[in-house]
């Protein structure tokens, strides 16, 4: 019976991801990643005008992030996606709905805390840069 639903989940479930769509997911895999791990190089997966609007209703564009990011004001311990729940292709345009959980520290206070987030990719030059990112908190 295990196995049964082990199948199942793998393959009944699963889903089929268009090439652009799978590249997108892998570079928001990575944004977390570098961003859990502190690291600078996170500046060159977003777009010259991304657009930052945290949970606290903070917005923040390039400039600012770069500045925040470097000074270490937020450090991050652990990101960690839970959910996808929405892609959506327009051209070279995706719109990525996903949730995740992120556990770090904000001036030297702790936090954890669940955040849906609205990220959308845009592909330029045959690469796909985060030009927009929204998170809202998810009270538990």
């Amino acid at each position: 019976m295990a196995f049964i639903f082990l199948f199942f989940y793998i393959f009944g479930f699963s889903q089929n991801y268009s090439k652009h769509e799978k590249a997108v997911l892998s570079q928001a895999k990575k944004l977390d990643s570098l961003m859990q791990n502190n690291d600078d190089k996170i500046i060159n997966l977003l777009s010259p005008d991304v657009s930052f609007g945290h949970s606290n209703g903070w917005i923040q564009n390039l400039e600012d992030f770069k500045k925040d990011f470097s000074s270490k004001k937020v450090i991050y311990q652990e990101i960690k996606q839970i959910e996808i729940s929405e892609l959506k292709q327009n051209k070279n345009t995706i719109s990525l709905r996903r949730t995740i959980s992120v556990a770090g520290s904000y001036k030297s206070n702790d936090f954890k805390m669940k955040l849906a987030l609205l990220e959308i990719w845009i592909k330029n030059r045959s690469v796909w840069k985060l030009w927009s990112r929204q998170s809202v908190e998810i009270k538990l």
